[in-house]
Formats: structure tokens, C-alpha cells, sequence
């Protein structure tokens, strides 16, 4: 009876040790899982963190640009300053030529008026009891507003003599000043404006007259130089649209195309493996690369106008179409085999199964990589410096021919500017505000993909 005993209890004891190990076995691996999900946690997080960490960055610089000092002042078109005679009226015996000619006689005396002074009037009225000299005085008032009352008094000459509320910009510096963006215990030697200035400017600010609004001349003004106040986005917005118009016209149709062509109808051998890998490389060659190929073939051979959206379009369209053939046959390949069978074994040729039952199911896809790799073109840099889209350009182009800027290339000009002060929050500005549209194009691809998944 021991004897039974003990061999009943030998394989008991062998059982429990495997159950020891099988335990610690379960132990081991679920701590591995749960070590895994704490780095995959925390990796998420810090990847997360840094994101909010640069947006929050970009807003707290950005967001006070879209407010700026202007000067709510009555601006009287004094008869004794604006000497000019009536604006000229077309006669019936006046041949349109010597209208034209009078016109332009008309406008040069209105051009010649001393507008320095209407401003200067107009901001003495708001302290009269002030002391300062006019060029103090104008220091504080924007340059372009004296052409701004000029255009206005083209436009209606019956001011001539009356007295109108006008908003004016506040000189950039004024702007630092008030913002805070200049340190005040800065000795004068060091100050953007000279003492009786400033003083002017905390006055009228103090009263009512120098106020904080909504920066709208940041999106409808072009770039200036002469006016840094007055600089905005308008050029070089306009130029962007008109390069992600390009790219759209031709990487769209192009790249998908071509992913068609190689992964439906190409045949496999050494020429379409070549292709494959130099269209895999393509993917990865650096930005600037294309920007001296479109540099030496678009402008030096081809002689298309330089600093144009449309050899912009035409580089970046170089650049995203790897993206998007890549993309493209990935969303083929996943298309079942079985699809592309039955449409066959239902009479289908192979370009009716490829075009009408298996790229519509391939669409979300195909539309989430083109967007996406629209939305990469638009912020790239180093491409649009290299065919000289970094000139000054102070107009908003009126086709992709004409010389513009964009977007990045405006905010890499404006972080070079030397009034930094000033164009450090403008910088910002114009970083807040290409985010958001490629924000808004990664959310317009993230819609239609549902969209369309749903419709499938």
C-alpha cells in the first residue's frame, strides 16, 4: 500500500511541475504583452505630445497676428492741402484720347498732393496738445494709408472738403510696441521708434484711438517691403491654388494610368521590373533633386516664364506621381482575384472588368493617396526655391503664367525678414494658415473614402 502511494504520487509531483512552468510561461508572456502595450502606449503618447506641443507652439507666435493696430481717425481733405482742379468730365466734342489725357493731367496733381500731411492732420486731432514732429508722427502711421486716402479721392473727389472717418494701419513697429513683442526697458538706441513716439502711441492707444482688430489685410494683401504692416497672403495663396490645379490636371490622371497599365495590362518581364524599382526610387529622391530637374527643363529648355505656378505644378507634379502609382497598384492588388474572374467568366473584356468592376472598388484608396500626396506637395520648399518662385512678387497672379509665390516660399521669406519683431508672428501666421489647408484636404480625403466605402 505505500508502495502504491508513492508511485501514485510521483506523477502528481511531475504534473504540478509542469503546471509551475506552464504558469510561468503564461506569467512571462502576458507581462511581455503587457510591457508591449505600455511602450505602444507611451510611444503613442510622446508622438502625440510632440504634435500638440508644435501646434500649440505655432498658435501661441501665430494667432496675435491676426489681430493689428489700427488707427480710427476723421481725416479732413483740406481745400488748402489738396489744390487740384475739378476732375475732368468727357464733352461731346472731347475725342477719348484727350480725355484720357486729361484724366492723367488730373491724377498727376492729385499724386502730387502732400498726403503726408492729411494723415498728419488727422492724427494731431486726436491730441492737440501733444508735442511731437510730423516725422515722429508719420512713424507711427503705416506708409501705403497716404496712397489708400490718394485713391480714395480719385475714386470720389467730392471729399474734397469734407471730413470722413477713415481706418488706417498702425506702423509696424507701433504694433511691436503695443504687443509687447519689443522689450520697453530697451534703451532708445535700441528701440524700433524714437521716445515722443512711442508716448504718442501709448496716448492714443490708452484713449481709444489705436485699436486691436481682426487682421484682414493678412489674406487679402499681397507681400510689401515698403509697408511690412500691410504685407499678407493673397499672392502667394492664389499661387498655391494655382500649383495644386496643376498637380490635380495631371498627377491624378496620369499616375493612375500608369498603375493601371503596369499592374493590369504590362506584361512581367525585365522592362516593367526596371520601371518598378526606378518608380520606387523616384519615391524616395529628395525634393530638391526635382527642383534642379524642373530648373533645367522647364525654364532653361523649354522656356516657360520663371517664378510661374505652372512650372511649380509641373515639378510637384513630378514629385506625387510616384506617390500615387505606387498607391494605385497597392489598391489593385488588394482587389480579390475572384472579382476580376467572374467578370470574365461573364463575357467582360479585360479593359470592361479593369474599368468597371475593378476600379471602382479601388477608388477610396486611390482618392485618399492622391489627396494625400497633394497635400505633402503643397507644403514643399526646396523645389519652388530652386525655379525662382522666391522672388518679390507684389501682385496676385491672374493665371498659373503669371510670377507668383507660395505658401511655403512666402513663409521662409518672412522668417528671413529683418524686422523680425514683426514678421516672427506673421511667420506663424502663415504656417497656421497652410496647416489648415491641408488639414482641410487630409479631411476632405478622410470623407470621401467613407463615402465612397459605404456606396461600395
Amino acid at each position: 500500500m505505500p508502495a502504491h502511494t508513492a508511485t501514485a504520487a510521483a506523477p502528481s509531483d511531475g504534473s504540478a511541475e509542469r503546471l509551475q512552468r506552464i504558469r510561468a510561461g503564461l506569467s512571462a508572456r502576458h507581462g511581455r504583452e503587457t510591457r508591449f502595450r505600455f511602450y505602444g502606449m507611451l510611444a503613442t503618447a510622446l508622438a502625440m505630445g510632440f504634435v500638440v506641443l508644435l501646434f500649440a507652439m505655432v498658435l501661441a507666435k501665430g494667432l496675435p497676428a491676426f489681430t493689428q493696430a489700427k488707427l480710427l481717425l476723421d481725416v479732413t481733405f483740406d481745400p488748402a492741402i489738396v489744390k487740384v482742379e475739378p476732375k475732368p468730365v468727357q464733352s461731346l466734342d472731347q475725342t477719348p484720347a484727350d480725355y484720357r489725357r486729361a484724366m492723367q493731367d488730373w491724377e498727376r496733381q492729385v499724386t502730387l498732393v502732400n498726403w503726408n500731411r492729411i494723415v498728419e492732420q488727422a492724427v494731431r486731432a486726436k491730441a492737440p496738445d501733444f508735442q511731437i514732429d510730423s516725422r515722429q508722427i508719420l512713424s507711427i502711421v503705416e506708409n501705403n494709408e497716404r496712397f489708400r486716402l490718394r485713391d480714395r479721392f480719385v475714386a470720389d473727389p467730392s471729399l474734397l472738403g469734407r471730413t470722413i472717418p477713415v481706418t488706417m494701419l498702425a506702423s509696424a513697429n507701433v504694433d511691436n510696441w503695443l504687443k509687447g513683442t519689443i522689450d520697453r526697458s530697451l534703451p532708445d538706441a535700441q528701440q524700433q521708434l524714437r521716445d515722443d513716439a512711442r508716448a504718442l502711441a501709448d496716448r492714443l492707444h490708452a484713449e481709444g484711438t489705436i485699436r486691436f482688430q481682426f487682421a484682414w489685410g493678412l489674406f487679402t494683401n499681397v507681400d510689401s517691403r515698403s509697408a511690412p504692416a500691410a504685407a499678407g497672403l493673397a499672392g502667394a495663396f492664389m499661387g498655391s491654388l494655382y500649383m495644386m490645379l496643376v498637380v490635380m490636371l495631371l498627377s491624378v490622371p496620369v499616375g493612375v494610368m500608369a498603375a493601371i497599365y503596369l499592374e493590369e495590362f504590362a506584361p512581367k518581364n525585365r522592362w516593367t521590373d526596371l520601371i518598378e524599382v526606378n518608380i520606387n526610387n523616384l519615391a524616395a529622391v529628395p525634393s530638391i533633386v526635382f527642383g534642379v530637374f524642373g530648373a533645367a527643363v522647364f525654364i532653361n529648355y523649354f522656356h516657360l516664364p520663371l517664378s510661374a505656378p505652372l512650372v511649380g505644378g509641373l515639378v510637384l507634379t513630378l514629385m506625387t506621381l510616384p506617390t500615387i502609382i505606387i498607391a494605385t497598384r497597392s489598391s489593385l492588388r488588394a482587389v480579390p482575384p475572384s472579382l476580376r474572374q467572374a467578370a470574365l467568366g461573364l463575357g467582360a473584356s479585360r479593359t470592361q472588368m479593369v474599368f468597371h468592376h475593378v476600379l471602382p472598388v479601388t477608388y477610396p484608396g486611390i482618392l485618399t493617396a492622391t489627396i494625400i500626396g497633394i497635400a505633402h506637395a503643397i507644403g514643399e520648399t526646396a523645389p519652388l526655391l530652386l525655379i525662382g518662385m522666391n522672388a518679390f512678387v507684389a501682385s496676385v497672379p491672374g493665371t498659373p503664367l503669371d510670377q507668383s509665390a507660395a505658401l511655403p516660399v512666402q513663409i521662409y521669406l518672412w522668417q528671413g525678414n529683418e524686422n523680425r519683431n514683426f514678421f516672427e508672428a506673421r511667420t506663424s501666421a502663415a504656417i497656421i494658415v497652410l496647416l489648415a489647408l491641408m488639414l482641410a484636404l487630409n479631411g476632405l480625403a478622410i470623407y470621401l473614402r467613407r463615402k465612397l466605402e459605404r456606396r461600395a
